[in-house]
């Protein structure tokens, strides 16, 4: 029989863990530990293991008159709930039993995860727009950080390799750049510790991350899933979700924010699926119907007609199929379109930040979303458009250059437009009957055309053709 050393080591430590658990030890995830962020205002799950048949005991010092009594099983395992207060600390947690752990520095306050690729995962030693001097500034024990190591799963895993920091120079530096500013724009903006739990891996399609049978259950996803393979990251369902995501469940959490996409645009006719099934995933089993806010994917060379203008389609369908989902459009935020890692993470980071505080926690921080098309009217050889969340309409230069127009023969020439309020309307004199209209329908052309809040235009097109 032939057994790999990883395999070996996994049997140790399997054996070790539950071992330590018989002789009395409690044993906690990783992401209960000393620094942590727990949800404010909640009943938080605990859970862990112990003696089979033992009573444990949870006390926290946010409120020492309630003790909370929870019973291992007979696999060790048990599980309780504990109610936070209001967002502050620092508190410790206490879990007793035959033996005790003591968890300090322990913060209430607000917990997201941030997922995805490797848009996600960039780190400010990546090169990251003006990364020097915000690595320098990054000292913040009001910001805390979990950042789970990468590393994929055949089964659902019991822990990860992580553990929570306080927000400094060097733990910044190491984790997404784009899940820090997220994180630091809500802590500036509420006055509370917020927790940031840092779960992507470059390269990855949205198939590793969602539990293996529920793309092997459906007929659509099964037959369309991504199929291509590569030595340097997961392609197999469910290879992340069970070892970067399964180790935090039921984690009590505000929301979480994504970005990925890239990986999936040879099969993107079904990504708005994957993407429904993901997030419904998710909270069923954190048992949260938590918001949900993504990144669109953006402009990128990628020199063989890459088809991410669907991708981007099919993201936007996300959030007119899912509830309590957004989407942020960064189109204007690419400086070099031959770089598929736009620099400015600052600026995604806030734009999905003003998502959080506009829907989650009410703050009037004004124009948050981007336009989006709404609707087409054809007068003679002229288009009427009109948009969602498209107040004060303004272009770069003297007039939007990004318009395709289209008769029935298909062929898109570039349209005049002009901007009359919050309505755009086109016309070529090559067209006399207008059919459908496209902007920025391709890999890599930026938007030009934004509203007062200086959010871009998403992409979009009014037919259905397929190329």
């Amino acid at each position: 029989m032939n057994i790999s050393m990883k395999h070996i080591l996994s049997y140790i430590f399997i054996f070790i863990f539950f071992n330590t658990a018989v002789f009395g030890k409690i044993i906690l995830p990783s992401v209960f530990s000393d620094n942590m962020v727990l949800q404010q205002n909640s009943k938080v799950t605990i859970w862990g293991w112990s003696n089979p048949s033992e009573t444990v005991k949870i006390v926290s010092s946010w409120n020492r008159g309630d003790t909370v009594i929870a019973k291992a099983n007979n696999n060790s395992y048990w599980e309780t709930t504990i109610q936070t207060g209001a967002a502050g600390g620092p508190f410790t947690l206490r879990i007793l039993g035959s033996t005790k752990v003591e968890l300090k520095n322990v913060m209430l306050g607000e917990v997201w995860i941030c997922s995805g690729q490797s848009n996600m995962e960039m780190t400010a030693d990546w090169g990251i727009k003006n990364g020097t001097e915000e690595i320098k500034k990054a000292n913040n024990p009001n910001i805390r950080i979990f950042h789970i190591e990468k590393m994929g799963a055949k089964y659902p895993q019991l822990t990860c390799h992580a553990n929570w920091t306080e927000s400094t120079p060097e733990t910044m530096r190491s984790t997404s750049s784009l899940a820090y500013f997220f994180g630091r724009e809500l802590q500036q903006r509420l006055n509370i510790p917020i927790g940031i739990i840092v779960s992507a891996w470059g390269g990855t399609p949205a198939e590793v991350w969602i539990e293996k049978s529920q793309i092997e259950n459906n007929p659509i996803l099964n037959k369309d899933k991504y199929n291509e393979h590569y030595d340097w990251w997961p392609d197999t369902p469910g290879a992340l979700y069970n070892s970067m995501i399964a180790p935090i469940i039921p984690y009590s959490i505000a929301g979480a924010i994504w970005y990925q996409g890239e990986a999936n645009r040879n099969n993107y006719q079904i990504y708005s699926l994957l993407m429904k099934t993901l997030i419904e995933n998710w909270r069923k089993d954190f048992n949260q119907e938590f918001p949900f806010y993504l990144v669109q994917i953006a402009p990128f060379n990628y020199r063989d007609n890459g088809n991410s203008q669907f991708v981007r389609e099919q993201q936007e369908m996300v959030t007119k199929t899912t509830p309590k989902t957004g989407m942020v459009v960064v189109s204007d935020l690419v400086e070099d379109i031959n770089d598929i890692h736009p620099k400015d993470k600052y600026t995604v980071g806030k734009r999905l930040a003003n998502f959080a505080l506009a829907e989650v926690y009410h703050q009037n921080i004004g124009e948050y979303k981007s336009p989006t098309f709404k609707s087409i009217q054809m007068e003679g050889n002229k288009v009427f458009l009109t948009f969602n969340n498209a107040f004060g309409l303004k272009c770069v230069g003297e007039k939007p250059e990004k318009f395709m127009i289209s008769g029935a023969d298909k062929n898109f020439i570039k349209a005049n437009a002009k901007i009359k309020g919050n309505t755009i309307i086109l016309f070529s004199k090559q067209i006399k009957n207008p059919i459908a209209v496209r902007f920025c329908f391709n890999d890599s052309t930026r938007a030009d055309v934004f509203n007062s809040g200086g959010l871009p235009m998403a992409p979009f097109r009014t037919d259905n053709w397929e190329k």
